[in-house]
């Protein structure tokens, strides 16, 4: 964790910005309303809309009125958003190809044969 929350700074971001922003990455149309995006980074919506109103200065997110329901407001990546998903992903793959030996070795040690 103290990992990824320094990384995500590094690449500017506070640790919730980049759960945010992973959380859209992630969902499967990649758009997600202010709603959705509460219930998945369970935190109130008005506090979303901060986030969102942040990302969307940092240039990461761009917001539009959904087409379907005018009250209810979609949010996506922007492409500088993706870059720095990217970025962060790099870094967490190899993060995790420097630790695996160790992980392999503390599952054997603890009798998993299962990975």
């Amino acid at each position: 964790m103290v990992f990824s929350e320094a990384e995500a700074h590094e690449q500017g971001l506070s640790p919730q910005q980049h759960q945010a922003l992973l959380a859209i990455k992630g969902s499967e149309s990649q758009v997600l309303t202010v709603g959705e995006l509460a219930d998945k980074l369970c935190i109130k919506h008005h506090s979303t809309v901060e986030l969102i109103s942040r990302l969307v200065r940092m240039n990461m997110l761009a917001r539009a009125v959904d087409p379907e329901d005018g009250r209810r407001v979609r949010v996506t990546l922007t492409p500088l958003a993706e870059a720095k998903l990217l970025a962060l992903s790099a870094v967490h793959f190899e993060q995790l190809r420097r630790i695996g030996p160790l992980l392999i070795k503390l599952l054997d040690r603890f009798g998993s044969s299962t990975y």
